[in-house]
């Protein structure tokens, strides 16, 4: 196996690793008084900085681009915050599979903005994404819409992510170093807005003791590690074969939440989930079935 065929696979490992294990930090700071959108501010501030420092004069080119990077970017900022919104206040697994019915989200986008068509595999995506969401969401009949504030975030940071994909693939000749400069910046706008108005943002911020900063850094160089780990990954492997590393950050992500949060899926949880992995395994072919 050379070299290239290995750190292809790593890096999808290493991005779903991080995102697997990065609510436990995040709560660690909620817990510390400091809210998921100020966190949000602040590690992706502080992630901008080393790939500001490295891709600076790259940034500043592809001037015809910034219409459709900074719908990426605003896409992709409401990913990001709530994302981080979501696992603080709920559970972990359940958030993430909601995260999961993206795949859902993709072929509806593509649709309406690339206009492809759905193959069969974007069928199959389509009923078992939906049917995943019924069982998942409907323990006691009723239509099958999440439950809470976290549920909520959790799904509509699937939609968002959706979208920035979509839209991506128009940015294919644009360097990963500036389209995750705009990702990040994009987070940094969108939390903004809600922590200017907390009331006591900036005095909770100046008591942070230097632990707490060291996390902050810590998941700001884990954020930097999993962009770039993802966007080469991706690059390097085929799309059936990362879908299915990818995935691994459920399997993380159920260890890291028992084990750290004492959280447990139910039975409904897991035939749920079963669905939509299921629906997530059958997208990585959706596009090469088109023509």
């Amino acid at each position: 196996m050379t070299r290239q065929n290995w750190l292809a696979p790593l890096g999808l490992l290493t991005a779903a690793a991080v995102w697997g294990v990065i609510w436990y930090p995040y709560r660690l700071m909620q817990e510390a008084g400091l809210s998921g959108s100020l966190s949000s501010l602040l590690t992706y501030a502080l992630a901008a900085v080393p790939v500001l420092a490295l891709c600076g004069r790259a940034f500043l080119r592809h001037r015809d681009d910034r219409g459709l990077l900074l719908a990426v970017a605003l896409a992709a900022g409401w990913t990001n915050l709530a994302y981080v919104l979501a696992v603080i206040h709920g559970e972990v697994m359940r958030v993430m599979l909601l995260f999961y019915l993206a795949p859902l989200w993709t072929v509806v986008f593509a649709r309406i903005l690339l206009h492809e068509r759905v193959s069969r595999f974007g069928y199959a995506v389509i009923g078992l994404s939906l049917a995943g969401a019924y069982v998942m969401l409907t323990p006691d009949g009723g239509l099958p819409l999440p439950r809470s504030f976290a549920e909520w975030m959790g799904l509509s940071s699937g939609v968002a992510f959706a979208l920035a994909n979509v839209l991506t693939r128009r940015l294919r000749t644009v360097d990963i170093g500036v389209r995750s400069l705009w990702v990040f910046f994009g987070v940094v706008a969108i939390a903004a807005m809600p922590a200017a108005v907390e009331a006591r943002a900036v005095e909770v911020v100046a008591g942070l003791d230097a632990v707490h900063w060291l996390i902050l850094v810590g998941i700001s160089l884990g954020l930097v590690l999993a962009t770039f780990s993802v966007q080469h990954g991706l690059a390097h492997t085929p799309a059936n074969q990362a879908i299915v590393i990818l995935l691994s950050e459920l399997v993380i992500a159920a260890i890291s939440s028992r084990l750290l949060a004492g959280e447990v899926m139910g039975a409904r949880e897991w035939l749920g989930g079963t669905l939509i992995v299921a629906a997530s395994l059958f997208s990585g072919k959706i596009h090469k079935q088109e023509h």
